[in-house]
C-alpha cells in the first residue's frame, strides 16, 4: 500500500527538527565543556575551598575526574540554551497562551535552579565539611580524594537545584487550579515527612546531618511558597 504523504510528512519534519534541535545542544555542550576543560584547575580549586587540598589515589582518577568536571560545568553554563532548544521544539505546538505561559516559567526555573546551586556551595557545602572534618583527631586525619569528594559536592548540589523549583511548582499547580491554599495548609506534616524522605534518597551519605540539611530548606521553601500563594496571588 502507497504510504500517505500527507500524513507521514509532519512525522519527517518534526524528528529532522528533533535531529536538529539535538545535534545544537550537544555541539554547544561539547564547546562549553571544552571551553571549562582550560579552567578545569580553577573550578576544582573553587570547589575544593570547604575541604581544602585534595589527593588522587590512581594515575587515570584525575583525567577522568577532569573530563566529568568539564561536562558538568560545560551544562549548567549552556543550560539557557538547551532550554531555549527544548522550547523551540514544542513551542509550534502550544497555543498562544501557553506560549506566554512557558517564556515566563522557564527563565524563572533556570534562575531558580542557579540559585539553588549557589545556595548549596555557599551555605550547605562548607557546613557539611565542616561538620565530617569535626570527626578527626590526632591519630585520625582527612584526607579526600579528588574522585569521592567532588561525587560528594555534586550529589549535594544538584538537589538544590530543583528543591528551590518548589515555589515555581506550587505557585503553577495553584495556577491551574489543581491545588488551593488551605490543601496546602492542611498538607504541612505530609510534606515534613515527604522532605525527610526525599533528603534520605538525594543525601550523599546516610547521616541526619546531610539529611536535614537538605529536608530543612525543602520546608522553608514550602512555607514560602504557602505565603506567595494565600497572601500574594489572593489579594
Amino acid at each position: 500500500m502507497k504510504p500517505d504523504v500527507q500524513t507521514e510528512q509532519p512525522l519527517r519534519d518534526h524528528l529532522q527538527e528533533f535531529r536538529k534541535r539535538l545535534i545544537i545542544c550537544l555541539v554547544v555542550v561539547a564547546i562549553a565543556a571544552l571551553a571549562c576543560y582550560n579552567y578545569v584547575d580553577d573550578i576544582i580549586a573553587l570547589l575544593s575551598g570547604p575541604a581544602g587540598k585534595l589527593y588522587f589515589m590512581n594515575p587515570s582518577e584525575v583525567f577522568f575526574t577532569y573530563m566529568e568536571i568539564a561536562l558538568y560545568a560545560g551544562t549548567l553554563f549552556t543550560l539557557p540554551v538547551l532550554l531555549y532548544e527544548v522550547w523551540a521544539f514544542v513551542a509550534p505546538a502550544l497555543w498562544p497562551e501557553e506560549r506566554r505561559a512557558v517564556l515566563v516559567i522557564l527563565p524563572t526555573a533556570v534562575i531558580l535552579f542557579y540559585v539553588g546551586l549557589v545556595f548549596a556551595y555557599y551555605l550547605v557545602i562548607p557546613a557539611a565539611v565542616t561538620f565530617f572534618m569535626g570527626f578527626a583527631t590526632q591519630t585520625l586525619q582527612p584526607m579526600f580524594s579528588l574522585e569521592s569528594y567532588l561525587s560528594f559536592i555534586l550529589a549535594l548540589t544538584l538537589p538544590f537545584g530543583f528543591i528551590f523549583e518548589l515555589p515555581l511548582i506550587v505557585v503553577f499547580l495553584v495556577k491551574i487550579g489543581l491545588v488551593t491554599g488551605d490543601f496546602l495548609k492542611g498538607k504541612r506534616k505530609i510534606l515534613i515527612v515527604i522532605a525527610f524522605i526525599f533528603a534520605a534518597v538525594v543525601s550523599p551519605t546516610t547521616d541526619i546531618f546531610t539529611q536535614t540539611m537538605i529536608a530543612v530548606p525543602l520546608i522553608v521553601l514550602y512555607e514560602i511558597s504557602l505565603f506567595i500563594v494565600c497572601k500574594v496571588m489572593h489579594k
